[in-house]
């Protein structure tokens, strides 16, 4: 019991340890469009800050010229009157962005409902590759959806040391149970899940 257990603690912080290289890593090439992966609501219903953040770093990727459109991904949570989409949309009106650049995916509430609907939005469009936005603690976990979902892509992360150090810890423990989760899901051949962003 003891060995499982020892063996079960170095595969999570070997899997954490991945979680941090690959958020550092900004792979970022030219591409047919920018996905912003969906971050919650205040209750007020403006962005939070995880929505922030990585509407602004689409925003950057978008000035530097990586893609001509953007996706805002998130639907509507609960107690909300507007989608996580509409959120970043707002930002990145504030930034500058054309309205005319940027697309609407309001009906996903996690990662790979993100990757589902954006891979349809593609699909109809004849985009093919994209560059994909979020926090760094979050990328690796996107990736491998994303690339389960057949979707080619690099990565713009938000960098780490916009984050506080704290957050940082608790977003990975959640990344862990995700990750957890999505693979126990694979196994059973359980279908889409709402497990959150």
């Amino acid at each position: 019991m003891l060995a499982v257990v020892g063996l079960w603690g170095a595969l999570c912080a070997g899997i954490v340890g991945a979680a941090l290289a690959v958020g550092d890593q900004n792979n970022a090439e030219p591409s047919d469009v920018i996905i912003v992966l969906g971050a919650g609501l205040r209750r007020d219903g403006h962005p939070g800050d995880a929505l922030w953040r990585r509407s602004l770093i689409a925003a950057k990727a978008y000035r530097e010229g990586y893609a001509p459109v953007i996706i805002c991904t998130g639907g509507v949570s609960e107690n909300q009157t507007r989608s996580e989409a509409q959120g970043c949309r707002d930002i990145l009106l504030g930034e500058g962005v054309p309205d005319a650049a940027i697309v609407l995916e309001e009906h996903s509430r996690s990662t790979e409902q993100n990757a589902i609907n954006t891979k349809a939005i593609m699909a109809a469009r004849g985009w093919r590759r994209a560059v994909i936005v979020t926090d760094s603690y979050h990328m690796l976990r996107a990736g491998w959806i994303f690339s389960g979902e057949g979707i080619e892509h690099t990565r713009y992360p938000v960098p780490r040391n916009r984050v506080r150090v704290q957050w940082t810890a608790i977003s990975l423990m959640h990344e862990l149970a995700a990750i957890h989760w999505h693979v126990v899901k694979g196994l059973l051949g359980l279908q889409v899940t709402d497990f959150p962003n």
